[in-house]
């Protein structure tokens, strides 16, 4: 009987292996030509197995595509929690947190899977199968508000401003559109240092003043 389960975990470990090579091989194609160059004969070249065995793994391009936008979202979810479990004080946590969600926006990877996801049926695929984004999008949020609650009880965030206005203020900071609309009426000024100042604009707008002590 162990041997038995011993041989149906060394073959889930190496479906999961599998499964891992084929996203890897689908994300590098997918960046180096784009979704509609991107063929599964290709992919599976580049893993070094049929192309059959693909669609074992994913019935279709869509569903592939669905798991490799949910595989990075699980990863970037990884990276945040890390971030709340870390002996940090919660400014510095938030000001971590900023630092990945940016990062993750704004990657090439990123960008290409948000088009796709816009672009293509993939939508589609995620409400059939439930991949669930809004589920991790959630959980961003459920971490995000537990940073804040704290910097409000050990004194570092201003309680005066509710939650939910820092939380308004803390996901515009990575609306891409609005940032593109702002530098097209000026000077152009680098999406790095831009939002490097309106970080700074946000986290001095809810950091609690020290009150100054009166002098003798």
């Amino acid at each position: 009987m162990q041997t038995m389960q011993s041989h149906c975990s060394l073959r889930e470990k190496q479906r999961q292996e599998r499964e891992q090579l084929i996203l890897k091989a689908a994300e590098e194609i997918l960046l180096e030509k784009g979704y509609y160059e991107t063929s599964m004969d290709e992919i599976a070249a580049r893993v070094g197995i049929a192309k059959g065995t693909i669609y074992h793994h994913f019935p279709s391009k869509e569903e592939l595509v669905a798991a490799l936008i949910t595989w990075n979202i699980e990863a970037a979810l990884r990276e945040v929690e890390a971030v709340v479990a870390a002996d940090l004080t919660p400014s510095e946590k938030l000001d971590r947190l900023i630092e990945h969600v940016f990062t993750g926006i704004y990657s090439k990877r990123a960008r290409l899977l948000s088009s796709i996801y816009n672009g293509v049926d993939i939508k589609r695929v995620f409400q059939e199968k439930e991949h669930g984004i809004k589920e991790k999008m959630d959980t961003l949020c459920r971490y995000t508000v537990e940073i804040l609650e704290e910097g409000k009880r050990v004194g570092e965030f201003e309680t005066s401003i509710s939650t939910q206005a820092m939380m308004y203020a803390f996901f515009s900071l990575f609306s891409i559109r609005r940032y593109d609309a702002i530098l097209l009426g000026g000077k152009e000024v680098p999406h790095r240092e831009l939002f490097r100042q309106l970080r700074h604009i946000f986290l001095q707008g809810i950091t609690r003043k020290q009150e100054p002590s009166d002098k003798e």
